[in-house]
């Protein structure tokens, strides 16, 4: 009895294995059969997104907005110019310090400020005549008529800009030359409309508080 079972069992195990061996060799040849290809799928020639008008972007003129520093802006500004003008002093840098007294006194101009800006005008008119910059000097000059035609005092600044405009003659400056004519007809032409609201120095607003850090 054992014998014949040991018969059965090994003769089902043979052809268990024997399945075993057969299906991937199958499997394996249906890999390389040759498959039908089908054509490929031709391009859409579709030219409608041609047709679509161009777009037109709306032409608006954009116009300069000049925006006033404020206040508080102008303070910074003024406490820096006028540091590197205390450096430039102390160090004798005189040629440099004739400008930052112009720069102080474009800024207190703008503010109008007459005061404090002709007393800067005519500090950096001193520096830049005895460094003889004549460039610098005109300018300072025109500065000058700037403040004292703000003052209502025309005939003193009509002298301030014939003498920029003898200086810049007698150098060949002729942009110069434009500049001051120009403003010359300006000063005529508004003889009668001086500033108005001007402040002085000691009438000037307070300084604003320092930021605490």
């Amino acid at each position: 009895m054992r014998y014949l079972l040991l018969i059965i069992l090994c003769s089902v195990s043979i052809s268990a294995s024997a399945q075993w061996w057969v299906k991937p060799a199958k499997s394996i040849g249906n890999v390389f059969k040759k498959h039908e290809r089908f054509p490929l799928i031709a391009d859409v020639k579709d030219h409608s997104i041609g047709r679509l008008p161009a777009a037109q972007l709306a032409k608006h003129k954009i116009t300069r907005v000049n925006l006033d520093l404020a206040s508080y802006s102008l303070y910074l500004q003024e406490m820096a110019v006028m540091k590197t003008a205390q450096h430039n002093m102390r160090f004798r840098v005189y040629n440099a310090a004739s400008y930052n007294f112009s720069d102080l006194a474009q800024m207190y101009l703008k503010q109008n400020r007459l005061s404090e800006a002709k007393w800067y005008w005519l500090q950096s008119l001193l520096i830049s005549r005895q460094q003889n910059d004549d460039k610098h000097t005109i300018t300072s000059l025109m500065g000058l008529a700037t403040c004292k035609a703000g003052y209502g005092d025309f005939t003193q600044a009509m002298q301030d800009l014939n003498e920029a405009r003898d200086i810049a003659n007698s150098h060949g400056f002729t942009a110069d030359v434009a500049s001051i004519n120009k403003q010359m007809r300006y000063l005529q032409d508004n003889k009668d409309n001086p500033k108005a609201e001007i402040r002085y120095a000691e009438t000037a607003e307070q300084e604003p508080k320092k930021v605490i850090k």
